[in-house]
């Protein structure tokens, strides 16, 4: 009877734990840069806990700071070479890359690793790990079986569900962070070209194709200042100051409408 098995009931006759196991080796030597995407994620956002809650779990906090703005670079570096694979030395490629999100974050890891850590600067990062991480670590949950760590598939609804909330926080935190550049460079934690350059990064951002959230953030906090500044009930200083940020950001607004 033994050799009248087909291959067929043989494996059905294997436990789930150990056919779902097999499956998630399979998917993981199949989607090797999805995987890997996936791992320098979950680091980002472990690196940013160690530095957050001041754990010593992967060396000194402090340390874990700038892994976590590393890790968000190999993600961002892993993605661009997704995107863009074949590299050309020619303006039009230069532009080209530029409009990809992955080069804006590559490019604002690259940025705050030469400056002193800030809490808020870790918060898009942490963020963007957490949005995309959640939805690849459902494909890997699937792949152990469809009733799987039903806590985790819980928490991963939960962070889906908040998605565009998620989003425009982190579109948030990336405008809040230009005039923290500046009070940075005034108290000696960042160079002096560091608001400069994170001006760039910002444009970026407010021209990106695939991510409107920051663009809607700003012109939203743009209204807003103009209500302010129309209000007779304003105190004069305050309505000048007020227009002084408008006119510093007028040229960003126009550029990206």
């Amino acid at each position: 009877m033994a050799e009248n098995v087909t291959p067929t009931q043989s494996e059905h006759s294997q436990p789930q734990t150990e056919r779902g196991w097999k499956a998630l080796k399979e998917h993981i030597i199949e989607n090797k840069i999805q995987v890997g995407l996936w791992t320098t994620r979950v680091f980002t956002m472990l690196f940013t806990l160690s530095y957050l809650l001041s754990l010593s779990t992967f060396g000194n906090p402090y340390n874990a700071y700038y892994k976590a703005l590393m890790s968000n670079a190999a993600t961002y570096a892993l993605r661009l070479h997704q995107r863009v694979p074949r590299v050309q030395l020619s303006r039009e490629f230069l532009a080209l890359l530029l409009l990809e999100d992955s080069c804006h974050y590559l490019f604002y890891s690259l940025i705050f690793l030469y400056v002193a850590p800030v809490t808020l600067v870790l918060s898009p990062v942490f963020l963007f790990a957490l949005l995309h991480s959640a939805s690849y670590s459902l494909t890997l949950l699937d792949c152990l079986g469809q009733n799987s760590c039903w806590a985790a598939r819980l928490l991963i609804s939960l962070v889906e569900f908040q998605s565009r909330n998620i989003l425009r926080l982190c579109g948030l935190c990336e405008i809040m962070i230009l005039p923290l550049t500046v009070f940075l460079v005034l108290t000696g934690r960042a160079g002096l070209f560091t608001p400069f350059i994170y001006y760039q990064f910002l444009s970026l951002r407010l021209s990106s194709r695939r991510n409107p959230f920051t663009r809607n953030v700003f012109h939203e906090i743009r209204m807003a200042l103009s209500s302010v500044a129309s209000s007779p009930s304003v105190p004069y200083l305050l309505r000048r100051l007020v227009e002084g940020l408008l006119m510093l950001t007028q040229r960003m607004a126009t550029v990206n409408q």
